[in-house]
Parts: C-alpha cells; sequence; structure tokens
C-alpha cells in the first residue's frame, strides 16, 4: 500500500508513507485471528494462570510483608507482551511475506524501503499499546494489582516500553533473515522467545533461578526490560530484591540502547527481499 502521489507525480514524504504504510499494516495484523488471540492472550492466561498457582492461600514473594504474586509478576508480563508484538511478530511476519514473494513485488514499487519499515514500527507500537492497556486493565480490576501513582514511575513506564519496544522490533527485522523459509519461521522464533522468558524472571522469581541462568539472561533485552517494569509496578524497597539491590536504570537504557544499535547494524547489513532461492 502506498499514499496516492500528488498531482506532480512526486512521492510524498518518507514520514506520511509511514504512516499510510502503519495503517495498512495494523489492518492485516488484525485480519490474521490467529496472531490476535495469541498475541494478546497469552500474556492475559500467564499472568492469571501464575498468579492462581502460585497465589494460592496468600502466598507472596519476598521476605514479610512480601509482593502479592500477579503484582510480581506482572511486569514481567508486560515486557513478554512486547516482545511478542515486536520481535516474534515482526520476524514472523517477514519471514512470510519475504516467502510469499510480497516483499520482492513492494521492492520493485516507488516505495521506500525506509516508508516498510516505519509502517512495521507503527504497528507495532498500536498493538503493543492496546495489549499492555488490556493486560493492565486485567491485572487491576481480577487481580487488584495497584497501578502507579506518581508521574515519575510513568514516565519510567514510558521509556522502557519505548525503548523495549524499538529494540524487539529492530532486532525482529534483523533476525528476520535467519529462517530458510517462511514456513520454518515459527519452529526458529518461538523457542528462542519461550527460553528467553523462563531464564529472564518473566514465569519465575529472578533472584531464585540459578547463578548461571542469571548471568545468561543478563546479556539479552527481555530480563532489562521485565526488571524495568518491575521498577514500576512493584513497592518502594522492593529494588532489594534485585539481584544487584538495585532497579539498574542506567544498565537498562544501555543494554537495551546496545540492542538497538546492534539491531539495525546487523538489519542493514543482512535484511533479504527475495527467499533464499530467488538469488
Amino acid at each position: 500500500m502506498t499514499a496516492a502521489a500528488p498531482p506532480s507525480g512526486r512521492l510524498p514524504g518518507v514520514l506520511r508513507l509511514g504512516a499510510h504504510r502503519a495503517v495498512f499494516e495494523v489492518r492485516m495484523f488484525f485480519r490474521e485471528r490467529d496472531a490476535i488471540v495469541f498475541i494478546f492472550a497469552y500474556p492475559v492466561i500467564m499472568l492469571a494462570i501464575f498468579s492462581t498457582v502460585f497465589g494460592q492461600d496468600g502466598g507472596r514473594v519476598g521476605p514479610s510483608p512480601g509482593i502479592p504474586y500477579a503484582q510480581y509478576f506482572l511486569p514481567g508480563m508486560v515486557a513478554t507482551g512486547v516482545m511478542l508484538s515486536s520481535f516474534q511478530s515482526v520476524a514472523l511476519m517477514i519471514a512470510a511475506e519475504r516467502d510469499e514473494g510480497a516483499l520482492k513485488r513492494l521492492r520493485s514499487t516507488p516505495l521506500p524501503a525506509s516508508a516498510y519499515f516505519l509502517g512495521k514500527v507503527g504497528q507495532v507500537l498500536v498493538v503493543s499499546i492496546a495489549q499492555t492497556a488490556l493486560l493492565l486493565m486485567l491485572a487491576a480490576t481480577a487481580f487488584d494489582v495497584p497501578m502507579p501513582s506518581s508521574a515519575s514511575a510513568w514516565a519510567v513506564f514510558a521509556w522502557v516500553f519505548v525503548l523495549g519496544t524499538a529494540t524487539g522490533t529492530v532486532c525482529g527485522v534483523a533476525f528476520s533473515s535467519v529462517p530458510r523459509s517462511g514456513r520454518s519461521a515459527s519452529a526458529v522464533v518461538t523457542p528462542i522467545v519461550l527460553v528467553l522468558q523462563f531464564i529472564s524472571g518473566v514465569f519465575f522469581v529472578f533472584n531464585d533461578l540459578p547463578t548461571w541462568m542469571q548471568q545468561v539472561a543478563s546479556v539479552f533485552p527481555l530480563k532489562w526490560m521485565a526488571q524495568g517494569m518491575r521498577s514500576v509496578f512493584l513497592p518502594a524497597g522492593a529494588e532489594s530484591f534485585e539481584v544487584s539491590g538495585s532497579w539498574q536504570h542506567g544498565a537498562t537504557a544501555a543494554v537495551l540502547g546496545a540492542w538497538l544499535v546492534s539491531g539495525l547494524v546487523v538489519g542493514v547489513r543482512t535484511f533479504r527481499w527475495r527467499r533464499r532461492d530467488d538469488g
């Protein structure tokens, strides 16, 4: 989809084309019912399951009085939702579009490549915001999880969310060239996402994981997104539960920023518009 060319025959600006492409991408996403159900329902269902199972008989995390399990798990579910909406979704969609020849056809049109990628970013932002809003609403209404009450906490939420979404999207674009075909993409991408969830403090209390697992998780963005979100939704003093004893906002920004830059570099160098067997 491209914006209509003005009477002069010149194409609109890249930002306008990107906005038009984002609208098209959002429409295409919401036509994929399987993707909608998985991306929107997965974090919600996992929050409900883990909060119910671990929260039986008033179970809590940390020293007395502790933190209710629903409140502790919510940040990890927000982070994993961002990862599903950005990294996993983008990697799978681009691999499928390449396999179907859609990227090859798109490349032959006047649409700039930058507008195509801006469209993907716009689509991810819309989906991530909608998914996160749904998850927070469920947590607040069904599990009585208190929402942040200060502007500073919401400011931290905003930059972790935006930086995490941008990083996941860029890494998804870069990783989309790894699967050999669209059919094999899910088998390549999904296990990576699942493993990262298990070692990054999404399903378990991060401090309870083996030290070597914590060290491996610290290399990847999901651990830092989850930790950044914990600093927003957990009560004051909960940072003492972290391995470092602090929220490490500087380290969170640095790691996410490093992956963002690395994803851009790798994506520029390796992105393919054609299938491997198409030259």
